[in-house]
């Protein structure tokens, strides 16, 4: 199974001067986010997906267009869209699938994340 996910993250990597990242991104979000892309009629911006303490179970997501590349952030192309994670975040997120929801009860971005070994009642925070 280690050969598998590492052949998927090494194949993923789209630039030789930095490391891919294991969260994955679903065909979903990918549109969603390149449909508020072009809403803000940007082209340099990029998803940053991290952790940050906080939230009631210890560690709340941050998703967000973020332009910088900082020292040590892995990158991850789906289909043109970019995703960032910081190093201090990778091993967080490592597993982790982002998508999108649009239904009558939820619409939104959707984190569903293995390492979490448990969250609030509200979802926005785990441990």
């Amino acid at each position: 199974m280690t050969v598998q996910d590492d052949t998927t993250t090494t194949t993923a990597a789209q630039s030789s001067d930095s490391h891919a990242h294991g969260v994955l991104l679903t065909d979903v979000a990918a549109g969603k986010v390149k449909s508020l892309l072009e809403q803000e009629g940007r082209d340099d911006l990029r998803l940053r997906v991290g952790v940050q303490p906080g939230g009631c179970s210890g560690l709340i997501y941050q998703l967000y267009f973020d332009e910088r590349q900082l020292d040590g952030d892995a990158t991850r192309d789906f289909g043109g869209v970019e995703v960032i994670v910081d190093r201090m975040s990778a091993p967080y997120l490592e597993g982790a699938t982002i998508d999108f929801s649009d239904t009558i009860e939820k619409q939104g971005f959707t984190i569903d994340n293995p390492n979490a070994g448990s969250s609030c009642a509200c979802g926005d925070s785990f441990s």
